[in-house]
């Protein structure tokens, strides 16, 4: 069983069965995966991205300076991140939302000892706001994060159950990877994260989870060691 986990959630999962914005029923499933997480004694950090309310790199495509998207991106998952909290807290949770971007009215500045202070008091924390800098993505935040607040795995939280040599979604015949390596990953361009995010998972040895996040349990069982997934991982 891991200890402390890092869990990567997209802003997708709070969707539900909206094309954009933010469901309070899909925000409670993703509270209640969480809750059996911590329920269980692992600490919890959680980093939430945008992709529900606004895309940097798609809006810059389309015509938006990539640095100003950026930046409404970052700020579009600290509007997550307080969804995320609000129904934790309605489940019994204590938490800290903590931004890389000075919100100060609605979350804390991100500081690492102030994050590890807060797992220490078995709170879950929330981060937002990415790495507080353009051109680099939530998942390079998360990558990031899980070395800074000393986390066990990254838990990539997906709507496919691991990661596949071709988008299962199109081809019936793709075929999914029990397990891989960083570099395997990366020379294979397998998506399973941005190339940064990878890179740095890479020469960290950072362990990643690749899991289907919506189904029921599936979040407790990667925790406790289960191998249901994609494990991408250090290899010799």
């Amino acid at each position: 069983m891991y200890k402390r986990v890092l869990i990567k959630l997209s802003g997708e999962s709070l969707l539900g069965k909206r094309e954009y914005g933010i469901e309070p029923k899909a925000c409670l499933h993703v509270a209640e995966e969480l809750k059996s997480v911590h329920d269980a004694g692992i600490s919890v950090v959680v980093v939430i991205g945008a992709g529900n309310i606004f895309r940097g790199l798609s809006a810059s495509q389309n015509g938006i300076e990539r640095a100003t998207a950026d930046y409404i991106g970052m700020m579009a998952t600290v509007m997550n991140g307080l969804a995320l909290q609000n129904a934790l807290e309605k489940l019994g949770l204590e938490t800290r939302l903590l931004s890389s971007l000075n919100v100060s009215q609605v979350a804390e500045d991100y500081i690492r000892r102030r994050a590890l202070r807060h797992l220490e008091k078995n709170r879950v924390v929330i981060l937002s706001g990415g790495t507080g800098n353009p051109y680099f993505t939530t998942d390079t935040g998360a990558a990031l994060r899980t070395m800074e607040l000393e986390c066990d795995a990254l838990f990539k939280a997906t709507k496919v159950d691991g990661v596949y040599d071709m988008d299962p979604v199109k081809h019936s015949d793709a075929t999914r990877f029990d397990s891989l390596s960083h570099q395997q990953v990366i020379e294979q361009n397998l998506g399973v994260m941005d190339m940064a995010a990878m890179a740095l998972a890479r020469d960290n040895n950072i362990t990643i989870e690749v899991y289907n996040f919506f189904q029921p349990g599936n979040t407790l069982r990667v925790a406790s060691g289960q191998h249901i997934g994609t494990r991408v991982q250090t290899t010799d």
